[in-house]
Formats: structure tokens, C-alpha cells, sequence
């Protein structure tokens, strides 16, 4: 179904795995629905030859103003987040596919008063956390007392920074990292989306309070498990309220993104295009 009003002008900053399905969605879907491709910019501009049309290709992430986008959808790396989303949401609405990125509490704080400076908006894709408007909901009724998102993968499917990166991994299944999300997105900035998707979902807990634990199984070679602990508070028997999810995703021998995100993150892209284009930050 094609979306109201005059065509969405979008553009994507990052060409891996994702960003690619999305240029090719929009290509293929985005006319009929109302969505016209305007540029892709990329690191490594040669990644783009012969799959997007030169007149596409965007050299610059500076020059990004000159193509007039509504919607910027970001999916390469939170150190974009970091250094250029303030400047890009001068121009167009932000679609966060890194939200890693603001675990860092100065880029949040520089996203926000972006957005309601240039009166844009700030979406921020839930990717593979499942269960995001029942957590939101029971987090805004006073119901969450805490929250706790388990990521494991074969180790080839990480790409980790710091100490982790050196660390030692002994078993067939390890323990990466067990604390709260602030903690671990620096450290695995494109393997914590889904712990910072549940940050957000979750306010009054935030990246301080909930918990991501980070492990590393050598079994799990073709998907992502994610799995979602939340306890709310204790009834008049004095048992708690929990929900326990898991989540398989087919992915890939070493990627980083599992074959079911890819698909939510066109969802998130439609669903922020219907989304009242106002200040703040909103999981879409």
C-alpha cells in the first residue's frame, strides 16, 4: 500500500549486508510505496560499483543535504551516529539502525536537542528484539523491575573492540560480557543493537539497568539466539510477573546480522515513513 502524501525522499548510509537489501527494496518496492531512493553513501565507495546506479552514489556524507532527503536511514556503524547524526538531522529525519551509539550519554544528548532544534525526528530500529511494545507498555505502567537480554552466537559472528576482543574463550560455550548495556556497546558496538533497542524500550531502567550478556557458543553456527528475561514486581502471593522469550535467527556462518532482522528492518523503515514526523527519539 502505497503511503500517503507526496513520495518519502530517502537515503542510506552504510552498503554491508542490510544496507544492501534496503537499496534493493527500495529500488524494487520503494515506487509503488510511495518511497523514491535519493542516494547511498558508503566508506569504501568501490562496495557500490555496479550494483547502485552512479547518479545514486553519494561520495561525500557531508553533501548528503544536496540530494533533499526526509528520511536518512543509517545502518553502517554507531561512530557514524556519533560524529555525523546531529548534522544529519539538519536535514531529514533519522532512522537509527546502530543504536549502540547512544549508550554513549553525550551523542543521545546531541541527537535530542538536534531534533528539536531542526524539529526532526530520531527512529531507532528494534532489530531483533522481540517483545518491544509489550516491554514499553509494562515499563510505562510502573511494571518493570528489570530487564535482562542474552545474545549468543558463534564467535565468527562477533566483532568486538577492547579487552574483549583479546579475550580468552576456553569453552564451547562462554561467557563473554554480564553487566549493564552501557558497559558492553563500546566494547561490541555491532553485537549490542539488541540490548540498546531494550534500553530504550525500557526508560526507567535505561542502559544503566538493564542487563546484556554477551555470549559466545560454538555450536550455534548458523543463527542468532536472543533470548529476553523481565520480571515486574510481586503480586499479592508474593510471586512475580516474568516473561522469558527466545529467539532463533538463521543467519549465515560469520555475519553479523541474522537473516529475520533483515526483514524487520524494512518493516521499521515503513513503519517510520507512517510515523508523525515529530522531536525525540522513537523505536519504530
Amino acid at each position: 500500500m502505497a503511503l500517503d502524501g507526496a513520495p518519502r525522499r530517502v537515503g542510506v548510509v552504510g552498503y554491508g549486508r542490510l544496507g544492501q537489501s534496503l537499496v534493493s527494496h527500495l529500488l524494487a518496492q520503494g515506487p509503488e510505496l510511495g518511497l523514491e531512493l535519493v542516494f547511498v553513501w558508503n566508506r569504501d565507495p568501490g562496495r557500490m560499483a555496479g550494483t547502485v546506479p552512479p547518479s545514486l552514489q553519494l561520495r561525500n556524507l557531508a553533501d548528503l543535504g544536496e540530494r533533499h532527503p526526509n528520511l536518512v536511514v543509517e545502518v553502517a556503524h554507531p561512530k557514524i551516529i556519533q560524529d555525523s547524526g546531529a548534522q544529519i538531522l539538519r536535514h531529514a529525519n533519522l532512522l537509527v539502525g546502530s543504536p549502540s551509539a547512544l549508550a554513549d550519554q553525550n551523542t543521545e544528548q546531541q541527537l535530542l536537542e538536534a531534533s528539536h532544534h531542526w524539529d526532526h525526528a530520531v527512529f531507532v530500529a528494534r532489530g531483533a528484539l522481540w517483545g518491544t511494545e509489550d516491554i514499553t507498555r509494562l515499563d510505562a505502567a510502573g511494571g518493570l523491575q528489570s530487564l535482562r537480554v542474552i545474545m549468543a552466537t558463534h564467535p565468527d559472528s562477533f566483532r568486538l573492540e577492547g579487552p574483549l576482543a583479546a579475550a580468552q574463550r576456553p569453552g564451547s560455550r562462554t561467557v563473554l560480557y554480564e553487566g549493564p548495556v552501557r558497559g558492553l556497546c563500546p566494547l561490541a558496538p555491532r553485537n549490542s543493537n539488541t540490548m540498546a533497542a531494550a534500553a530504550l524500550a525500557a526508560p526507567s531502567l535505561g542502559f544503566d539497568r538493564v542487563i546484556g550478556v554477551l555470549v559466545a557458543d560454538l555450536s550455534l553456527t548458523d543463527m542468532h539466539v536472543v533470548e529476553v528475561e523481565l520480571k515486574g514486581p510481586p503480586g499479592p502471593t508474593g510471586r512475580s510477573f516474568t516473561v522469558h522469550t527466545r529467539r532463533e535467527n538463521p543467519a549465515e556462518p560469520g555475519a553479523v546480522t541474522g537473516s529475520a532482522t533483515v526483514t524487520a528492518f524494512w518493516r521499521s523503515l515503513l513503519g517510520c515513513c507512517q510515523f508523525p514526523s515529530r522531536p525525540g527519539i522513537h523505536l519504530c
